[in-house]
């Protein structure tokens, strides 16, 4: 595209020159000279030169400057297919609180067996990346909230004490919009520390008007997950299958006992670390 053009279309006025009055003192756009008859000191001003005409600006020039204040338009194909559970919004950060999971090299081994045997029911399951215990629902916090909002936090959880949990039995969960189906280790070691946990997060959330943790939590690693609820598809007899598999790992017993170190937050891109005692 000629870049003359761009300049043309988004100069906001014809004239060139500052606002108000050039620095001989005429107005922009106009000239002076001296009138005919010589010695005379009068001035007389030429006709103004016709208004510039000028030409609309496409639609794909203004698409390449999106007004700020729209909204962000969300491409599910770069997400896997899952759909969000609230829209994008400008100043909107997306936050979570959990207790983080490190795998080692051994549960690597156990996550490759199980995904095996799943896939042969659900081809289309996704292992997941990263392994966590949620202490939180995912809420939204205004950008201005953050840091009072992770104070507030690191407050709540300071006097909590590491604590040793278990996390081995099977289990089939969904996303409350049943938009997506997870398989799961339940904890079913180390409940009650978790309860604890999540009544500090859930103050801090009922602090800034945000939703606190399901009242019946069922505690987990969230091992692999697909889009849509297939709970139907995953049978009782396929989830014995994948719990003979752990129960009959080499080492599953001290693998699958991990000791609970510290809590995380993530809002937006924010990452933040809180060890406990």
């Amino acid at each position: 595209m000629n870049t003359a053009l761009l300049v043309g279309y988004s100069s906001s006025s014809s004239n060139s020159g500052s606002e108000g009055e050039d620095e001989d003192g005429s107005e922009p756009g106009s000239c002076a000279e001296p009138e005919e008859g010589g010695g005379s000191r009068g001035r007389r001003r030429l006709p103004a030169p016709p208004p510039t005409l000028r030409l609309p600006i496409p639609d794909s020039v203004l698409n390449m400057f999106p007004d700020p204040d729209d909204g962000i338009a969300d491409d599910i194909e770069k997400h896997g297919g899952r759909i969000r559970t609230f829209p994008h919004e400008r100043g909107i950060w997306a936050t979570h609180v959990w207790v983080p999971y490190e795998a080692k090299e051994d549960f690597f081994d156990l996550l490759d067996l199980l995904m095996t045997q799943a896939q042969r029911v659900l081809p289309r399951l996704v292992k997941t990346e990263e392994f966590h215990i949620s202490l939180s629902q995912s809420v939204v916090l205004r950008h201005h909230w953050i840091i009072p909002f992770v104070q507030a936090l690191k407050s709540r959880v300071a006097s909590s004490h590491r604590f040793l949990f278990t996390a081995n039995q099977v289990k089939v969960y969904t996303n409350q919009e049943k938009t997506r189906t997870f398989i799961g280790l339940e904890v079913t070691a180390g409940h009650a520390q978790f309860l604890d946990l999540v009544s500090e997060v859930d103050r801090v959330m009922e602090e800034f008007d945000l939703a606190t943790f399901y009242k019946e939590p069922s505690f987990h690693i969230s091992l692999a997950w697909c889009v849509g609820d297939v709970q139907s598809q995953l049978k009782e007899s396929v989830i014995q299958e994948l719990q003979e598999i752990v129960d009959g790992f080499e080492d599953s017993s001290s693998l699958l006992r991990v000791q609970a170190e510290q809590v995380r937050c993530k809002s937006g891109n924010k990452f933040f670390s809180f060890p406990l005692k």
